[in-house]
């Protein structure tokens, strides 16, 4: 179930950020990451996110993906709650790549 109230950005408002060098958390498990990922994401799967806070800079904000935007929902919740300024992408990684926009293969350095 998402989380009430849960701030959410759609796919358009991410790419505005991924152009401006923001944080994008891809909070999906390896594998998936591995197949296709938005440029620039970091891969912090949702069950480590709790324990990996601190590689996240409390100061900026915190765009938060996952396959279709229920995993990444949780997780702006969790952080938001944690006090990061923290949005969910609407969509998810299946949205940004029905747009046409790039998926990327492999995995991108940690945060």
């Amino acid at each position: 179930m998402i989380p009430v109230n849960t701030p959410e950005i759609d796919i358009d408002q991410l790419d505005g950020a991924v152009r401006g060098g923001a944080a994008i958390v891809d909070v999906r498990e390896p594998g998936e990451y591995m197949a296709g990922h938005v440029p620039g994401a970091v891969l912090i799967p949702m069950g480590q996110l709790p324990g990996r806070v601190t590689e996240l800079d409390r100061n900026a904000p915190v765009y938060v993906v996952c396959a279709s935007g229920n995993r990444s929902a949780t997780m702006t919740h969790f952080l938001r709650s944690a006090g990061f300024d923290a949005y969910s992408v609407a969509g998810g990684t299946s949205g940004w790549a029905r747009s046409g926009r790039p998926v990327v293969g492999g995995y991108a350095p940690r945060a």
